[in-house]
């Protein structure tokens, strides 16, 4: 089960190489510069949108995109040092936000101090067990004098040993530091299916013998959580099954998809039943969402399910405007972006979603049926969808409606008589009367209704 505070939290999503608008690649030579002192300023939009948590990186030294980590202890120099992420992170405590930093663990990248050892020194390094593949009868791709796994195939990224002890020890103390000189609050595992059983095990027992309420969250693209989220692992794990059927089943008018996935992960035989996944309408690694729809319209419907299903919701930097951003074959640059807060408001796509989205976090804020209730479907339609979520105290009836005009949905629920009160929209209410109930939903947007029975 994910911690109160995690099972409650809004999150905020920013990479800060691309938002502070870092250079693509480190000389490793130049002095740091602080950019990461360009975030404070976003921290009153954040919580204005009612976010409770910050997702943030990746962020310590790399050779370019942040994830091919060239050291564990130190910040990226073109973000500033550990004492401007320090300072940062003092300020997000002081605002009562949480802080969870990337922890790739998998892999590292080719300026790595321990494998630029194994490249001096061959089999003599001390460090040539801590890399996966290891083989010196061959050679790699970039002319090393041995060969080595890279992560799926990119050789930039060399997979570690995770079940060294040498390397163990090292990634571990990474965290204790990160904890001691940022108090982050949980780590988001990236690659997370391609880490071992035993240090996973390992990790978990670490962090939460740092602190109890540590939250863990692994990455995972492809295939089920089970692994991921057996007891003493992660708490949470990305709902990349659920982030294809946000957009695709508005874009084809087809709800059905999502609801077949939500009734799959969470309902009454859900295999992720009272799991806490981590929900998401875009990120650093997928297209952005707005681009990815075919009616900017629609960007409503999305998110007001998106805080209404089960899982902890995920806004990505600049998605709340309705940013646009598409990958090609060879970057991620575009989703990437470098944003300054006041031009992004100014020229907004979507001027309206940003206050859109602090409503739908007040209602979610104020409900723990929408936080943690149980899942059960109501009614599905092409372009409508209907459920109920609930706890033994409190039931909230969520009904969306992706179509450009009104819709009136007949409602078969589990009791006899009811007032159903809008929280989303003060002021309506509708009647239950024998077990059902006409709800009126407005075009492209939600009904998020408290049961009085």
């Amino acid at each position: 089960m994910p911690h109160p505070w995690a099972e409650q939290a809004v999150f905020y999503h920013i990479y800060p190489l691309g938002l502070t608008g870092a250079p693509r690649r480190n000389d490793f030579a130049a002095p740091p510069a602080a950019r990461l002192e360009q975030l404070p300023p976003w921290l009153d939009h954040i919580q204005s949108l009612g976010a409770t948590a910050l997702y943030l990186g990746p962020l310590f030294e790399s050779s370019a995109h942040g994830y091919d980590t060239a050291d564990y202890y130190r910040v990226d120099r073109r973000l500033g040092t550990n004492e401007t992420l320090a300072a940062f992170a003092r300020e997000l405590r002081r605002r009562g936000l949480r802080l969870v930093l990337d922890g790739v663990f998998n892999h590292v990248g080719r300026d790595f101090w321990a494998f630029r050892d194994v490249q001096a020194n061959g089999t003599a390094s001390a460090y040539a067990g801590w890399f996966a593949g290891l083989d010196f009868s061959r050679r790699s791709p970039y002319g090393d004098g041995f060969a080595y796994q890279g992560w799926a195939g990119n050789y930039d990224l060399v997979k570690l040993n995770g079940e060294h002890p040498g390397v163990q020890e090292h990634l571990l103390g990474a965290v204790t530091r990160w904890v001691e000189e940022f108090g982050i609050d949980g780590l988001r595992l990236d690659a997370a299916d391609q880490l071992s059983d035993g240090f996973l095990d390992a990790l978990g027992a670490h962090c939460r013998g740092l602190r109890s309420d540590f939250w863990l969250m692994g990455e995972i693209v492809f295939g089920e959580y089970h692994r991921l989220l057996a007891p003493g692992r992660c708490d949470s794990a990305t709902n990349y099954e659920a982030y294809k059927g946000l957009y695709s089943s508005l874009n084809d008018r087809n709800y059905y998809e999502i609801a077949y996935a939500l009734n799959r992960q969470f309902g009454p035989q859900g295999i992720y039943r009272g799991r806490g996944l981590y929900s998401f309408a875009d990120n650093h690694d997928v297209d952005r969402v707005a681009s990815r729809l075919k009616d900017p319209a629609l960007l409503y419907p999305l998110y007001a399910l998106l805080f209404s299903m089960p899982g902890i919701p995920s806004i990505y930097y600049g998605s709340e405007w309705g940013l646009a951003g598409l990958r090609t074959a060879h970057s991620d640059a575009a989703l990437r972006p470098a944003l300054e807060l006041a031009q992004a408001a100014q020229h907004a796509a979507q001027p309206d979603l940003p206050a859109a989205l602090r409503r739908l976090a007040d209602v979610r804020a104020g409900s723990g049926a929408l936080q943690r209730g149980d899942y059960r479907e109501v009614h599905v339609a092409a372009q409508q969808l209907a459920f109920l979520r609930s706890l033994p105290d409190e039931q909230v009836l969520v009904a969306l409606n992706a179509a450009d005009e009104p819709v009136e949905l007949p409602l078969r629920l589990p009791f006899q008589n009811a007032r159903l009160i809008d929280l989303l929209n003060p002021g309506a209410e509708f009647r239950v009367q024998n077990l059902t109930a006409a709800v009126t939903v407005p075009p492209r947007w939600a009904r998020m209704m408290s049961v009085s029975t």
